[in-house]
């Protein structure tokens, strides 16, 4: 197997169990002890889209962690709102912000943004470690 169809698989199993865990713990801060998580099998397409972190981190590897999370953040952003945008027209869309304070078009929470800095650092990690 070629390292991008690798890198994809990683990241969309990596999406699918930190999300997984994320409405997991929610679940747990609502009051609701089973928790419960859950996600959709359209995520996985979506989080392996990760991968292209690996050019991404190529330029800009000598930057600080801070910078680079936000330049992640963007991209997972971007393509959350692409994604979720398309899904929508085809009532696919496995997510819904339109009631959080700072969505756009109800595809995207600006308040994630740390959020995805932190996801995408974690991408980073696994995707571009060092080798000994």
């Amino acid at each position: 197997m070629n390292k991008n169809k690798k890198n994809f698989l990683i990241c969309g199993l990596t999406g699918w169990c930190l999300e997984i865990l994320y409405t997991s713990l929610w679940s747990g801060i609502n009051h609701d002890g089973r928790l419960i998580g859950h996600t959709s099998i359209w995520m996985f397409p979506i989080y392996g889209t990760a991968a292209l972190i690996v050019p991404v981190y190529h330029k800009i590897k000598r930057w600080p962690a801070i910078f680079r999370g936000g330049v992640y953040s963007l991209g997972i952003l971007s393509g959350e709102f692409l994604s979720g945008s398309l899904l929508k027209k085809f009532h696919a869309c496995p997510w819904d912000y339109s009631d959080a304070r700072y969505n756009i078009g109800g595809v995207i929470r600006l308040d994630y943004m740390p959020l995805w800095m932190i996801a995408g650092l974690i991408f980073e990690r696994i995707l571009c470690r060092r080798k000994h």
